[in-house]
């Protein structure tokens, strides 16, 4: 059975976790809203390393308080983390301006796709149909 922390370790550690939770929900919520590709990518690491670093400190207090001695091993992790994660944002932002990534445009899942028909007049009243159909709306 494992003993009860007491509060000066127990809060703290919640407080730990809950932070690193809303730094990877604000890192997690950045990649999907943020326009282009360099913003996208940015948000998710900041999330991430920082998140892992409070979880992190977390897990050094729970464990050195229950070994009553200080345990630092988790240390290597998170050295892995933020040696990794910068790193790999680094070279998918150098792959992206090697292959010129237009930063200034919206990534294609965010333009709506529009039928191609869409303000032109059609010369009879079934190809504009076609066309509506074809595009997943309703005919007229």
């Amino acid at each position: 059975m494992m003993p009860a922390l007491p509060a000066w370790v127990a809060i703290p550690v919640a407080v730990l976790l809950v932070i690193s939770g809303l730094l990877t929900l604000t890192g997690s919520l950045g990649l999907l809203r943020l326009k282009t590709f360099y913003t996208r990518i940015h948000a998710p690491t900041l999330g991430n390393t920082l998140g892992v670093f409070c979880v992190l400190v977390a897990s050094v207090l729970i464990s050195s308080t229950l070994e009553q001695r200080v345990v630092v091993h988790q240390f290597l992790i998170t050295v892995f983390l933020v040696i990794t994660s910068p790193v790999t944002a680094t070279l998918l932002m150098r792959a992206a301006i090697k292959r010129n990534v237009d930063t200034s445009t919206p990534q294609p899942q965010d333009v709506p796709v529009q039928p191609s028909s869409v303000g032109h007049e059609a010369e009879d009243g079934k190809a504009a149909a076609d066309a509506g159909e074809a595009a997943g709306s309703p005919a007229r």
